[in-house]
């Protein structure tokens, strides 16, 4: 609330040019207090708490340059959140290797076929446990101009560990060199790919899941709805982490308070809009602006938002869109962290317990995918399939 002290404006009553002068002047003295409250770690009124205060200190300490303000080829060369949690494991005298951070997985790097050709993929397949597993599709964020299977290792990792699940993380085309859609058409062949040999990996074609980080949580999302409309196999569930959900307004609540924020600021999202597009029109398709896609017929969703990230407002859009559609959802806002922070458990208390969360509402959702399996006559599963297909949103 903008509060004016009454003395000069009641020397200037009846004086509109100087009442004018008296509110200019309390909105530029309240602008001043704002800026002055602005913690210079995270670049917002939100303060990080300990341990991603850690991650921040140390990815100061890499001297990174403003995204906004490099070519592509240099901003793929800035170090990472991720490069920040090792740097902290580092402090630590932690060891950095992620295959004893997550001893109970084993990771394989291998190709996926993709909309225009092989795309990299890393596997990652829980050691123990009964097999079939489920499998969970995973995207990286990165604005889809950055990011890579390498820089978000940590959270696909975490997830086949936690959920015992195969995970399997794409590294889908990026732009500039490729425009939208190549994205979101990756997405959807690798989906289509993973519901067709799902059991090559050891895992079972029935229990399948997406799952993403920022541009990567549009992508879960997108290509679940995606994939109902093309009659492939549908998904059970959608986990979607601080995703981009929109780019037509970027002057949201979480865009206005955390426009300064580190690692993602408000110009970061508007160069990776300029990057990614041939037209502006195209940030209005159902695939990118998810407030006006057919969300009716997504499965069950759990929406993870952090803080201080300027996308926190997408997910409250988001959340307000699945309710009035009837989509059930799972979500929490963890305080005192940044965008990036989920892959970051071994440094981020928070992290940890997001990690938790999202596995907990994957064991469910695979849970309830084999009652409703098991429940089913074993002779009329053919049918039952093709009277599904054909009821599904063409």
């Amino acid at each position: 609330m903008l509060r004016v002290h009454p003395e000069p404006l009641r020397r200037a009553r009846g004086r509109p040019l100087l009442i004018a002068a008296a509110l200019g002047a309390a909105l530029l003295c309240q602008g001043a207090v704002a800026a002055d409250k602005l913690d210079p770690k995270t670049g917002t009124r939100y303060k990080a708490d300990k341990d991603m205060a850690a991650v921040l200190d140390a990815l100061a300490g890499m001297n990174p340059k403003p995204i906004e303000t490099l070519s592509v080829e240099e901003a793929r060369k800035q170090p990472t959140p991720a490069d920040a949690a090792m740097a902290v494991l580092k402090l630590k005298e932690k060891d950095t290797d992620p295959a004893k951070l997550v001893p109970d997985v084993i990771a394989a790097d291998r190709t996926i076929p993709g909309a225009a050709g092989a795309l990299p993929a890393r596997v990652y397949t829980p050691k123990e446990g009964p097999g079939p597993h489920p499998v969970i599709l995973y995207f990286h964020g990165g604005g889809w101009v950055l990011g890579s299977k390498e820089a978000y290792d940590g959270a696909p990792r975490a997830l086949s560990g936690l959920v015992k699940a195969i995970v399997v993380s794409v590294d889908y085309r990026l732009a500039p060199e490729h425009k939208f859609p190549a994205q979101h058409d990756d997405a959807l062949a690798a989906y289509h790919w993973l519901a067709e040999n799902a059991g090559q990996l050891g895992g079972d074609p029935k229990r399948l899941a997406l799952a993403g980080e920022s541009a990567g949580g549009n992508l879960a999302l997108s290509t679940a709805i995606s994939a109902r409309q093309a009659n492939m196999t549908p998904p059970q569930h959608v986990l979607a982490v601080y995703p981009v959900v929109q780019l037509a307004n970027f002057d949201t609540r979480s865009y206005r308070d955390s426009a300064q924020a580190k690692p993602l600021n408000k110009a970061m999202m508007g160069w990776f809009a300029d990057k990614v597009f041939s037209s502006p029109s195209q940030k209005q398709d159902p695939r990118v602006d998810l407030l006006h896609a057919e969300l009716r017929i997504l499965p069950t969703v759990t929406l993870i938002n952090a803080q201080i990230d300027p996308l926190r407002s997408d997910g409250e859009l988001l959340e307000e869109a699945m309710k009035k559609a009837n989509v059930s959802f799972k979500s929490q806002s963890f305080k005192g962290v940044t965008h990036e922070f989920f892959g970051m458990a071994p440094v981020v208390g928070n992290a940890s317990s997001a990690q938790h969360l999202a596995a907990k509402e994957l064991r469910q959702a695979f849970e309830r995918s084999l009652r409703v399996s098991d429940h089913r006559p074993t002779e009329t599963k053919v049918e039952d399939n093709k009277a599904a297909a054909a009821s599904k949103p063409k």
